[in-house]
């Protein structure tokens, strides 16, 4: 038997970056990837402080941008990258009301961080009403951060290649493992965990495209209209993603195709290929927090889950939380423990 802190079920956001939280504590683990491509893989990676249609903030988008910000960095000490792409989001204006709600709220305390009130008209594009660009916004580089990660967790023996297998589990020993915790962090996969199996969690199914644009785009920014648009690498561009809680097809939705390409044409008047097609399902939840919390009958089993469209964010923010309430005893807030589904 080989003696860990920590077992984490689970290869997205929440399990990635709860990872983190134990390698910067120096705490022994092992994490269980069944290696696919889940919601967190193919998201977009955006970072954005604001509801881009009502020009609106959410619930500690400060507090987490600066927070991710600093664990990027401290990832960056063992992988050698930083993830964090420093391309500002440009929200692409329908009219000229919506950029005068902008300048309105732009004065406000709680927006006046977030939103630029200088307007900029770009070019390639149809922006007759020009754009606002968001501060403090970003993205992330998906695909980077995870194999960068991945690579860091094969070379020093921290990950088991294999899907995990709840029959195996007895008390706090798992297939030649004992544990002091185990962390369930498998999305839309919590609905085969028999432990957690009647978690409230709500899949939201979105699509996004990879285009070729025959024009590219003068500019180093995130477009915003109806969906994100933003170059990956070889003349290659993503465009998504779409939010469809009642889609529950595993299977490529034509009409959500569509959809997008009518989005997309909208305001690129180019021609464009589509090179591929991807969907994933957002674990999300009612009152959209996270749910973070133990069993009653098993107290050292946890759960890390319903991080929804903002996993980057969620992920990162409350893996610290979740740490410091295993580890220290804070208490959770109230916001995001399971517990507030027992009332």
């Amino acid at each position: 038997m080989k003696n860990v802190d920590y077992i984490i079920v689970g290869d997205g956001y929440a399990a990635f970056f709860f990872a983190h939280q134990l390698i910067l504590h120096q705490k022994s683990f092992v994490l269980f990837s069944a290696d696919k491509k889940g919601a967190s893989q193919v998201s977009a990676g955006i970072v954005n402080p604001l509801v881009l249609k009502k020009f609106t903030t959410f619930w500690l988008a400060a507090e987490q941008i600066e927070f991710l910000t600093k664990t990027v960095s401290e990832i960056e000490t063992y992988t050698g990258e930083n993830y964090l792409i420093q391309e500002k989001i440009h929200r692409i204006f329908h009219d000229e009301r919506e950029k005068d709600l902008w300048l309105m709220k732009a004065e406000t305390d709680e927006l006046k961080p977030f939103l630029n009130p200088d307007f900029e008209t770009l070019e390639t594009i149809i922006n007759p009403f020009g754009t606002g660009e968001v501060n403090q916004s970003a993205r992330l580089d998906v695909n980077g951060f995870f194999k960068g990660i991945s690579a860091y967790l094969q070379d020093n023996e921290r990950v088991v290649k294999e899907k995990f297998n709840y029959s195996k589990i007895q008390g706090s020993t798992y297939d030649g493992f004992n544990f002091k915790n185990i962390v369930f962090c498998e999305g839309m996969g919590v609905r085969e965990n028999p432990f957690f199996a009647d978690i409230q969690v709500i899949a939201n199914k979105g699509h996004h495209l990879k285009v070729k644009l025959s024009e590219k785009m003068k500019h180093q920014y995130t477009l915003k209209k109806k969906h994100f648009l933003f170059p990956l690498n070889n003349d290659i561009y993503y465009y998504g993603g779409t939010y469809d809680p009642n889609e529950r097809e595993n299977e490529i939705d034509d009409f959500k195709t569509e959809e997008l390409k009518e989005g997309l044409s909208a305001f690129y008047p180019h021609d464009f290929e589509v090179e591929e097609v991807n969907y994933g399902f957002r674990p999300t939840v009612k009152d959209r927090r996270p749910i973070i919390g133990n069993l009653l009958e098993h107290q050292n089993y946890y759960i890390f889950n319903g991080l929804g469209a903002r996993g980057i964010l969620n992920g990162c923010y409350f893996s610290k939380e979740l740490y410091e309430h295993i580890e220290n005893g804070r208490e959770l807030m109230k916001e995001v423990d399971l517990k507030r589904f027992n009332k």
